[in-house]
């Protein structure tokens, strides 16, 4: 039982780390990636629905928004890295 706390309590240390500001994740990239596996999922639901002979229907603005998060933050990071400080 010891050795499970212990692991979820580091786990748990782990979480917090990615908010501090001198972790080594890209932040842009983790919601650039959460956009894109919304609109993968959204894909698949699309694809199985019209196989069963249902139209799915979702609002064209909403998977608008998440082609443009997508989009933006791949963007934002990539202009990141070409004119970051390089040091």
């Amino acid at each position: 039982m010891l050795q499970i706390m212990n692991y979820l309590k580091k786990k748990i240390m782990a979480f917090r780390d990615i908010f501090k500001d001198d972790n080594d994740i890209n932040e842009k990239n983790v919601v650039g990636f959460a956009a894109f596996l919304v609109m993968v999922i959204f894909a698949a639901v699309d694809i199985i629905t019209g196989v069963a002979g249902k139209h799915l229907e979702i609002q064209e603005y909403i998977y608008n928004s998440f082609v443009i998060i997508a989009l933006g933050s791949f963007g934002i990071a990539e202009a990141g890295k070409i004119f970051g400080n390089k040091k």
